[in-house]
């Protein structure tokens, strides 16, 4: 008997998963990220042709590669025919069953609630339904957020999706496997889940969409919701109208003297390395966006859509996998790149390198009791640049509150004096202290977890205190 094998194509900068499902001679690619070399390559190396590329719907995160994909092998291209779109597809629809292979194919089911056209597709072998395609509905745990089509759609919308996942649990089996594609950390989803793979059977034990009847349900979801990344208002438009195959040739490189006037005209100009790299010295007037962390959703979300963005790094390889990253969410080519140390950067002028005062938590509840902590300035505001649920949650007592996707446009309402400037773990905090310290601030960066902040001595405001 055929084995149905299904390969996971993983993009953990975005929170996403692509998928590639295949039984030794083709496959099927679904919800392909716009970097469809990886899945190229996989095909290759798996020995398979790929056949027929699907979108579980029109994405709000990224740019799809499907498109791009499908043209490139000659491969079927599966989009909900309810889309508008502005390119040749095969429309499909609730119900309709498309057969990739003898042993494979795969049945479109209407799952409405992360966007109107949701569909799902359940993969078939052999031996009866392996699992599903879930896209943005039915997640690990949760279910895609439902409010990014405009909140005035948000309640109708999670009433669908929880209408969706109850239609999933009942037509499949309980050892049937979820194949969902957000949820990895992405603001696609309602809410995050570590699990690493789950079942129908699981979800039905585990996910309030199939514990809790609609009205609570809606209620808890659309409670949970918080703000999501700035550049989605322009994915759902850039892949109804169809992206084009991606340019990832090397971008011109910047010498120090063209850095000099990207900084004095304001640009983003981007530091890849780590935040520690960045903190022990950086080219003054950059930002801290370090590669090691979720640097593209940040980035994105932060700098003005279509401004000019430079990229610093250690190598032409780091360059190059930001350069990827950023291509995924339609910030298709930098302005410029510059490899190497922030000294060449500088050109030798070491007047224009600075450093980054760095201190822990137990440091801040040290300076707030007046003990002397080492060369470190009192603070006078502690910035607190979390989002607004976890804000909610419990925060430092005295804190000033403004999420980081807010600073650039609200760098006036920080206080006067010496910033101390904390995050969840600290990466967003050095992005934080890098927009601070270009704007001429006396900042320090609180890298630290914000877990061991009331160990540390700090007094925390509970919820609802």
């Amino acid at each position: 008997m055929t084995t149905i094998h299904v390969e996971v194509v993983e993009t953990s900068s975005l929170g996403d998963r692509s998928y590639l499902a295949h039984d030794g001679r083709v496959a099927l690619v679904v919800d392909p990220q716009r970097d469809i070399d990886r899945i190229l390559t996989l095909a290759g190396r798996l020995g398979v042709r790929v056949t027929h590329v699907a979108e579980t719907h029109l994405h709000n995160d990224y740019v799809s590669g499907g498109l791009a994909l499908a043209r490139m092998t000659g491969a079927t291209y599966l989009v909900a025919g309810a889309d508008e779109v502005g390119f040749d597809r095969l429309a499909v629809a609730d119900g309709d069953e498309i057969a990739v292979s003898d042993a494979m194919r795969v049945s479109a089911v209407a799952t409405p609630g992360h966007t109107f056209h949701h569909l799902s597709y359940i993969l078939t072998g052999p031996a009866g339904p392996e699992g599903v395609f879930t896209g943005g509905s039915l997640l690990f745990g949760t279910t895609g957020r439902t409010d990014l089509l405009g909140a005035e759609h948000a309640h109708t919308l999670a009433h669908h999706q929880h209408a969706s996942a109850r239609r999933l649990a009942d037509l499949l089996p309980d050892g049937a496997q979820i194949w969902p594609t957000h949820g990895f950390g992405s603001f696609c989803s309602a809410a995050q889940s570590d699990a690493p793979a789950s079942t129908i059977g699981r979800e039905k034990q585990a996910n309030p969409a199939l514990r809790l009847e609609a009205d609570d349900f809606v209620t808890r979801t659309l409670a949970g919701l918080d703000a999501y990344p700035a550049y989605y208002a322009h994915m759902g438009a850039r892949n109804s109208a169809g992206a084009d195959l991606l340019d990832l040739t090397p971008v011109r490189a910047a010498d120090a003297a063209q850095l000099r006037e990207r900084i004095q005209a304001g640009e983003w100009v981007v530091d890849l390395r780590s935040r520690k790299a960045f903190a022990t010295r950086h080219l003054t007037g950059t930002l801290s966006f370090g590669l090691d962390g979720p640097m593209s959703t940040w980035l994105g979300w932060m700098a003005p859509w279509g401004a000019p963005i430079t990229l610093l790094g250690e190598s032409a390889e780091q360059v190059a996998a930001a350069q990827r990253e950023l291509a995924c969410i339609g910030i298709d080519r930098p302005a410029a790149t510059a490899t190497g140390t922030p000294e060449q950067w500088a050109g030798g002028e070491q007047t224009r390198l600075t450093g980054l005062t760095v201190a822990t938590f137990a440091d801040l509840a040290a300076a707030r009791a007046g003990r002397t902590v080492h060369d470190l300035p009192a603070p006078d505001v502690v910035l607190d640049v979390r989002m607004t649920n976890e804000w909610h949650d419990g925060h430092i007592d005295g804190a000033t509150h403004i999420p980081l996707p807010e600073l650039p446009a609200r760098l006036a309402d920080v206080p006067d004096g010496t910033v101390w400037v904390h995050c969840g773990s600290g990466y967003r905090a050095a992005v934080a202290a890098s927009l601070l310290a270009r704007a001429g601030r006396a900042v320090v960066h609180i890298d630290d977890e914000y877990s061991g902040a009331a160990a540390a001595g700090l007094t925390i405001t509970a919820p609802h205190d």
